[in-house]
């Protein structure tokens, strides 16, 4: 079996549009959720979100390609595209054919879906663009990436829901420890923030009603009522770690295990006993070899709705028994909101950033913590502490849980 390990990332999030950026605002407790901005939202009863500030996608495309990609594959790019320079590599150095694309998305191209379908209403269906659909289907943003990086090995995307960034980064571990990649960049992008995302969530009463920003994603509080709807997108660049050492890569940290299961329960809601999630942090907490007691961190999915938090505190229980109550856990999402395919990507670089720099973000807006939520969630500011094993969980409506186990890196021993 290869070793796998992360040696690029990139990010394009509402609290920073780039890694490093993303990372010192998340340790500082900064709040990307703010009044929502890309349409008039009254007629949806839901008054703010997490959007992305002075995304500037010409940075990485011409203008007339932006006219032919969604927001979703726009901003997957971009992250790629940093992901890739941040690694140091050159395609022309590398095998083309063993260097893959395994980039998610939960529902894809909205925006695009919502202007073309009201076009078609208003004025037929011959007036329907023509790049329509490869600007809509999901699989566009690996397709997309792999176009801009030329890389022609596995290109592929799942569709978890709310564990697709999860399970792409976990795929793409298996990819390379199997062998039948060096190379593959891994994550997720989504961007819902319009009428249709946010009136159809906001029809299933998944999200905040909150209008104040600093109380609306409150993970683990025992006000919580929803979760706040966020844009954006993380990609990490995985590399086998001998064609990483043989390039003098910079190595920040190691993948190590990964665990993928169904509550097989019930459509949007997760299962109570926490077995499905907790059966999946065994998963990955087994194929790691170390003992639950090993893990020093969890980037919880802590969505801030009333059956998550509970669910998802039960959860880890069921998997760490006896060490639940000494791990120290957080959610970014507090900070971020809730990114959907885009959430596990970008939590996957918050876990690796608390590795390399020893520090666990905070869950900002955690004032009261629920009953039933009675483990450490890093309420308010962030924590200075040696963290060897992190660990981002990802849990998706369908019954969808995808958990990835990051460990910090100690050279080839």
């Amino acid at each position: 079996m290869k070793r796998v390990v992360i040696t690029g990332l990139g990010a394009v999030t509402p609290v920073g549009n780039t890694a490093d950026i993303f990372w010192e605002n998340l340790k500082k407790g900064y709040n990307g959720i703010g009044p929502i901005t890309k349409f008039d939202a009254k007629e949806t009863g839901i008054t703010v979100a997490a959007e992305l500030k002075e995304f500037d996608p010409t940075l990485y495309m011409e203008k007339k390609a932006t006219k032919r990609m969604d927001l979703f594959s726009i901003y997957g790019v971009s992250a790629a595209l940093q992901a890739m320079e941040d690694s140091g590599l050159k395609i022309e150095e590398v095998d083309v054919h063993r260097f893959g694309v395994i980039a998610s998305s939960g529902i894809g191209g909205m925006q695009t879906i919502q202007e073309q379908v009201i076009k078609m209403k208003e004025k037929g269906p011959k007036r329907i663009a023509p790049f329509f659909v490869p600007m809509a289907i999901g699989n566009m943003v690996a397709g997309n990436i792999s176009y801009y990086l030329g890389a022609k090995g596995i290109c592929t995307s799942i569709v978890t829901a709310c564990a697709s960034g999860t399970n792409a980064i976990g795929e793409a571990f298996r990819s390379i420890k199997h062998g039948y990649s060096d190379l593959v960049i891994a994550g997720g992008s989504e961007a819902t923030i319009c009428e249709i995302g946010i009136g159809g969530f906001a029809a299933l009463t998944a999200l905040s009603t909150e209008t104040d920003p600093n109380k609306a994603s409150i993970p683990f509080d025992q006000n919580r009522n929803g979760f706040v709807m966020g844009e954006g997108a993380g990609m990490l660049m995985l590399e086998e770690m001998e064609h990483a050492l043989a390039r003098g890569a910079n190595i920040y940290g190691e993948v190590v295990g990964y665990g993928s299961t169904s509550d097989a329960y019930h459509m949007t809601s997760p299962n109570p006993d926490g077995s499905g999630a907790g059966r999946c942090m065994l998963d990955a907490i087994e194929e790691a070899e170390i003992t639950p007691s090993q893990v020093d961190y969890i980037n919880a999915h802590g969505t801030s709705t009333p059956a998550n938090d509970v669910a998802e505190t039960t959860a880890i229980k069921y998997a760490l028994g006896e060490a639940a109550s000494q791990v120290v856990i957080s959610s970014t999402k507090s900070m971020t909101g809730h990114l959907l395919g885009a959430a596990g990507a970008i939590e996957g670089i918050a876990c690796i950033k608390a590795i390399c720099d020893d520090f666990i973000p905070p869950t900002i807006g955690l004032q009261q913590v629920a009953q039933e939520c009675d483990l450490d969630y890093v309420p308010q500011v962030g924590r200075s502490k040696e963290v060897t094993y992190a660990m981002s969980n990802s849990l998706g409506f369908g019954g969808h849980n995808a958990v990835c186990l990051f460990k910090k890196w100690q050279g080839d021993n």
